[in-house]
């Protein structure tokens, strides 16, 4: 018995020091208790809200007072309320509140920038899109003179004080004759305009390059007189390996590249650079979506061949010497399953070392130049006209 009367809040607790105890008195009753330091704290609580005194020494009083006090806490009663208006202009709660409501707005605001970003990605390409629509440098000796004679819009074009003019005689010529104003710069200009790009001495600013239609791609096959010869690019984000694609598509004679609008490198600076002007005459089709724009093709009469590894056909056992599209995957992760579904057959490339895969640029060279082989072979051998690579 004498345990459990001992124990907290049991049947027999027996009665607390009189300096502990807390009455209903000490929560305004006049002449009871006013001496206490629970009353002493609760005029403090209501006299102190502008300097935040109430919060902190108010609430101790009442988590130990008696009957009254704690109902008036707990259900917030009129006594509670007056001590704690002054907690909420002066204490700690104040700042907490403002708190809250700031990290709310910026939740509403970072809800509010994913859904116009999301909207945005939807839409054909959004901020991308609108920035390729402006201007852009091109770095280099073969890019700027390839443009040039592509006739390829070019604002101005700056030359090295310093080059060699064996290097930079092709390109004031060119530039003259099309009326491109030339001007000499030290080597930090040249750097600020191209950072990071090995610029050679030359740096020419130009309008944007314009994408093609799918449908153009096919028109420049029938204008040859031959099969269409087209490269898919399933999501290839490396911008180096997109100029080196563009740059064995022009080699070999294909008709084009389709690519889609995101997750895809576009016609950048560094492209242009890595394709060493070949992206001045390869013509490039951005879709919105592979898949459906794969579908048409084949409507086209056009067969879809996926380069994978793990295809049990070998290429060179294919016949790719009628209108095809080869598909080409990203770096990492190769065809995309939708993509890989929407192919009408696979096709590998034999491998005898300790590696599996090859670069993707790589892997659409050789793949392109066997077409070229089989083409030129079917047509009776001998060099296409301009390297084309059908008949």
């Amino acid at each position: 018995m004498s345990n459990r009367s001992n124990r907290p809040g049991g049947p027999g607790k027996p009665e607390r020091p009189a300096q502990r105890t807390r009455t209903p008195a000490a929560y305004g009753r006049p002449g009871a208790g006013a001496e206490s330091r629970g009353a002493r704290q609760q005029a403090e609580g209501r006299n102190a809200g502008a300097e935040g005194r109430g919060g902190a020494e108010g609430r101790p009083a009442d988590k130990l007072g008696g009957g009254m006090a704690g109902r008036r806490h707990a259900g917030g009663g009129a006594g509670f309320r007056s001590g704690g208006a002054g907690d909420r202009r002066g204490g700690v709660s104040q700042p907490a509140r403002e708190r809250r409501q700031e990290a709310d707005a910026a939740a509403r605001e970072e809800r509010s920038r994913a859904l116009a970003y999301a909207d945005g990605a939807e839409d054909a390409g959004g901020d991308e899109d609108a920035a390729e629509e402006g201007e852009q440098y091109l770095a280099g000796k073969h890019p700027v003179l390839e443009a040039l004679k592509a006739g390829r819009a070019l604002n101005k074009i700056w030359l090295s004080s310093q080059a060699q003019k064996s290097l930079v005689q092709p390109i004031l010529e060119e530039a003259k004759g099309r009326g491109v104003v030339v001007q000499y710069a030290d080597k930090r200009k040249l750097d600020s305009l191209a950072p990071g790009m090995q610029h050679q001495g030359v740096v020419a600013q130009a309008a944007a390059v314009s994408y093609a239609e799918p449908a153009e791609l096919l028109a420049r096959a029938a204008e040859r007189g031959e099969a269409p010869l087209i490269v898919l690019l399933d999501e290839i984000e490396d911008p180096h390996n997109l100029g080196s694609i563009l740059r064995s598509v022009d080699c070999t004679g294909a008709h084009g590249v389709i690519v889609p609008k995101r997750r895809s490198a576009s016609l950048t600076a560094v492209v242009a650079k890595t394709s060493a002007g070949a992206v001045e005459y390869v013509p490039v089709a951005r879709v919105s979506n592979l898949a459906q724009t794969i579908d048409r093709l084949k409507e086209a009469g056009v067969w879809i061949a996926g380069a994978a590894g793990e295809a049990k056909t070998d290429v060179y056992a294919t016949d790719l010497t009628g209108p095809i599209a080869i598909v080409i995957g990203s770096e990492g992760k190769g065809l995309s399953r939708l993509i890989r579904e929407k192919c009408d057959f696979l096709i590998s490339l034999p491998m005898f070392g300790k590696l599996n895969s090859l670069n993707a640029s790589v892997a659409a060279g050789i793949i392109l130049y066997e077409a070229v082989r089989q083409r030129l072979a079917k047509r009776g051998g001998g060099p296409g006209k301009g390297g084309h690579a059908s008949p």
